[in-house]
């Protein structure tokens, strides 16, 4: 049996890592990406040797790739032709339009968290509700934040069941490099209740939620702050296990030095990892606490890639490549590096 073919649209800050995603998954077959300008990512695909083929959207940006060097292997129709479904990682409210194209070529696509859910049919997370991804034709990511949220919370309430969660989200400001985007000297309040805590009620819909975002001077990774009301009550060390042995989390020490969202980034790199990407979030042993069946812990979402193991597992729902949650994640975990 051939392997799934894929395609992602938009090779920028997700859709870089999205693609190196699949690139690893020893069962899927990464055709190409499409991007519309020589941009500082382009630049490097092609600087590295080129391993992934690049398209153009429209034939008429070609010109600029060739003045740049870059070479272009076709335009997103001639990808279209070659796919099974697509990646659409391009910015947020462009998926709209190419979701038309998609439909017109019979493509399923798996869209990022920028977009509204009202263009697919199923808004959706690997773990905590994939059966309903199955055999769809288009599903969308949760938001970075929601993804690692709902990661942790998913993990807790398969165990004990959780009834509400309220978070504090202490937000990034803007990915490395958005300078344009950048808060200095403040701490950046929003309205109560912020839409991570919308959106795990949506995929989530048991449980009652509601939070706080405060945007702050940074540009690696998010806080997250949980307190989670549970049917059951869990001592800490049985939430240490369960944190310990799930493949996307990981639990780490404050007093091992990992007492900031760059002291992971800083890990990460010297890990050698690519970019500094780290697909896990990470739970700080030390803010765990509880009183009676409230249960409080802090975790580090790395926002550049935590979804990437979700958009993989989206990917074998939508194809129906595996029907079983656990089979889905694990080899999407095992081919990540995180079994």
């Amino acid at each position: 049996m051939s392997k799934p073919k894929v395609g992602v649209v938009g090779y920028g800050v997700i859709g870089q890592r999205l693609a190196d995603g699949v690139a690893l998954q020893e069962d899927m077959e990464l055709v190409g990406v499409v991007d519309v300008a020589p941009t500082l990512s382009t630049r490097a695909l092609c600087e590295a040797g080129m391993p992934y083929d690049l398209y153009v959207v429209e034939g008429e940006q070609k010109a600029a790739f060739d003045a740049a060097g870059i070479p272009v292997s076709g335009t997103m129709d001639d990808l279209l032709d070659k796919v099974d479904i697509v990646l659409d990682s391009s910015p947020g409210g462009v998926g709209r339009k190419n979701k038309e194209i998609y439909q017109a070529r019979g493509v399923k696509a798996v869209f990022q968290g920028g977009e509204k859910n009202d263009i697919v049919d199923v808004f959706f997370h690997g773990y905590a509700n994939y059966e309903k991804g199955v055999g769809k034709d288009y599903l969308k990511l949760t938001s970075c934040n929601t993804t690692g949220l709902i990661r942790a919370v998913d993990c807790l309430d398969r165990e004990v069941g959780v009834e509400r969660v309220m978070v504090t989200i202490v937000r990034r400001v803007a990915d490395p490099g958005d300078t344009h985007r950048g808060l200095v000297d403040v701490a950046q309040v929003e309205p109560v209740p912020n839409h991570q805590a919308v959106d795990l009620m949506t995929i989530m819909p048991h449980i009652e939620a509601t939070g706080l975002l405060v945007h702050v001077p940074t540009t690696h990774g998010h806080i997250i702050n949980v307190c989670a009301t549970t049917k059951s009550d869990i001592s800490k060390e049985r939430a240490l296990e369960l944190f310990e042995q799930h493949p996307r989390i990981r639990v780490v020490k404050i007093a091992d030095g990992f007492n900031s969202n760059a002291a992971l980034f800083r890990y990460a790199r010297d890990l050698g990892n690519k970019r500094a990407d780290m697909y896990d979030i990470a739970v700080f042993d030390e803010t765990i606490a509880k009183s009676g069946r409230e249960f409080m812990f802090a975790i580090n979402i790395p926002q550049e890639a935590v979804v990437i193991p979700e958009t993989t597992d989206a990917i074998r729902a939508a194809l129906s490549m595996q029907t079983d949650r656990l089979e889905a994640v694990g080899l999407t975990n095992k081919y990540l590096g995180l079994a």
